[in-house]
C-alpha cells in the first residue's frame, strides 16, 4: 500500500526520522532507544529502593553495564547478519539504521556485571531483580522506535487485527503488529511482578520469572516476525528464548524453596 493512502496516525509509522533542525539528524530508532533506557533506569531504581538497594549504586551500576550491553546487543545483530557488513565496515556503528539484539545485550551485560557489582557492593541476584522491570520497561519503549523504523516488523497477515505497517525499506503491507504486542505484553509482565512484589519472595525470583515470562512470550512472538521466513539465522532467537525459559523455570523451581518473606512487609513501588 502506497503510504499516502495510510491515515494520519499510521504517516508517524515509518517515520525513520524523529526530529530535524539545523542539520541535526534525530532518528526515531535511536531516539526511543535512549528514552528507553532512561525510562527502565528510573523503574529499576525505584524497585532497588523498595529491595534496600541505594539507588545511586543501582543507577551508576546500571549506567556502567549499559555500555557492554548495547555493545553486545549491536555484535548480536551483526552477527547475524554479517553477510551485510563484512564489505561496509562503516557501516557496523551506524546505529540509525537499527539493528540490535537483545540477547547479546543480556549476555555480555550478566557476565560483565559480577566485576561490577562487586566494586559497587551491590548483591548480583537483587541487582538483576531490580535490572529486569528496567530491561522489560526499556524494551516497551524501544519497540516503539521498532515500529517507526520498521525492524522487527511482523510478517504479512490478512487477519482482522492486522494493521498497514512498514518494514525497514518502507515497504507498507498488512502485518502482524508484532513490535506492539510485544512492548504491551512487556508492560503486562511488568504489572504482574509489581502487583506480586516478587524481589520479597527470594532475591533472584524476580529476574528468573521474567526470564521464564519473556523467554515464552518471545518464542511465541518469533514466528509471527517477518525475519523468520526470510532470514533463517534469526531463528537462533527463538532457540534462545526457549533457552532463556527454561533456565528461568528452572531457578524460579530452586529459589522458590528459600524462606518467604510476608507480603505485609513489602514495600509500596510508584513506576
Amino acid at each position: 500500500m502506497d503510504r499516502a493512502g495510510n491515515t494520519r496516525a499510521s504517516r508517524w509509522l515509518g517515520r525513520r526520522v524523529l526530529w530535524r533542525w539545523r542539520g541535526v539528524v534525530v532518528p526515531s530508532y535511536v531516539a526511543m532507544l535512549y528514552l528507553g533506557c532512561v525510562a527502565g533506569a528510573l523503574s529499576g531504581a525505584a524497585v532497588a529502593a523498595a529491595i534496600g538497594m541505594t539507588p545511586w549504586r543501582y543507577a551508576l551500576a546500571a549506567l556502567l553495564l549499559l555500555i557492554p550491553a548495547l555493545a553486545g546487543a549491536r555484535l548480536w545483530y551483526v552477527l547475524q547478519h554479517w553477510q551485510l557488513y563484512r564489505g561496509d565496515a562503516a557501516r557496523l556503528l551506524r546505529r540509525a539504521d537499527g539493528g540490535a539484539g537483545l540477547f547479546g545485550g543480556l549476555v555480555l551485560a550478566v557476565a560483565v556485571s559480577p566485576l561490577v557489582l562487586a566494586v559497587l557492593g551491590l548483591p548480583f541476584l537483587s541487582f538483576w531483580d531490580a535490572s529486569a522491570i528496567n530491561m522489560l520497561v526499556g524494551l516497551a519503549v524501544t519497540r516503539i522506535g521498532c515500529l517507526m523504523n520498521g525492524c522487527c516488523c511482523g510478517r504479512a497477515s490478512t487477519a482482522w487485527f492486522a494493521p498497514s505497517l512498514p518494514d525497514h525499506r518502507g515497504v507498507w503491507q498488512r502485518r502482524v503488529p508484532t513490535p506492539v504486542i510485544e512492548a504491551l505484553a512487556a508492560l503486562l509482565i511488568v504489572s504482574v511482578l509489581i502487583t506480586l512484589p516478587t524481589w520479597r519472595l527470594a532475591p533472584g525470583v524476580t529476574i528468573a520469572a521474567a526470564a521464564a515470562a519473556y523467554g515464552a512470550l518471545r518464542y511465541v512472538l518469533e514466528a509471527t516476525r517477518e525475519s523468520f521466513v526470510l532470514q533463517p539465522q534469526m531463528r537462533t532467537d527463538r532457540r534462545f528464548s526457549l533457552a532463556l525459559c527454561v533456565a528461568g523455570l528452572l531457578g524460579l523451581w530452586l529459589l522458590l524453596g528459600a524462606p518467604v518473606t510476608p507480603i505485609t512487609s513489602v514495600t509500596p513501588v510508584t513506576l
